[in-house]
């Protein structure tokens, strides 16, 4: 099972520190216990988003970071360690659906975020609905976009060396598409 608990040391972790972090885990194979600290929620977050089973989406998130250890060794930096980490769970997910062939709605990621109070709730309700409506027919490209950059909480930049795309394109359609949904809901 998948512990929630990482330092909040851990989730403030500046970029720059990455690269020691990492380091230090190919000299150490204890410390890539950081590492995993690091990034377990929001690739958990991430895969959960796409496979709305918290069962599936520990496995794998498990299998992500077990090859991700396994592969540390032949990590070389040329961008964001992110990115290399978001790619191998893409692939693990895409193994996944070859083999059950079945993906959720991006709207079962709510459920894994803690929710404000009852009356909140109530009143975004159809808002939410008209949001979740909209996001479902929009592309699964875009739907993409949208968990990696809210859900997985991921940075213009490591979005861009996930995707092999340039920065400002990401920025430029991520705020393309929420203009766009956001017109829709006006």
């Amino acid at each position: 099972m998948i512990v929630f608990e990482a330092d909040r040391e851990m989730q403030t972790m500046m970029p720059d520190e990455i690269p020691a972090l990492i380091a230090a885990a190919l000299e150490d194979p204890a410390a890539f216990g950081r590492v995993y600290d690091r990034y377990v929620q929001p690739v958990y977050r991430y895969v959960y988003s796409r496979v709305g089973s918290a069962h599936e989406a520990e496995d794998i998130t498990s299998q992500t970071f077990m090859v991700a250890y396994e592969s540390l060794p032949r990590y070389r930096e040329r961008g964001h360690f992110s990115a290399w980490l978001f790619r191998i769970a893409r692939s693990k997910m895409m193994d996944h659906f070859r083999r059950s062939r079945r993906e959720v709605a991006l709207e079962a990621a709510e459920h894994i975020v803690e929710s404000g109070d009852a009356l909140s709730s109530v009143i975004q309700d159809e808002e939410l609905g008209r949001l979740r409506s909209l996001i479902g027919k929009s592309s699964e490209e875009e739907r993409d976009l949208i968990r990696l950059r809210y859900v997985a909480g991921l940075s213009y930049a490591e979005m861009a060396d996930l995707l092999g795309r340039r920065e400002d394109a990401v920025k430029k359609s991520v705020y393309r598409l929420l203009a766009r949904l956001q017109s829709q809901m006006e």
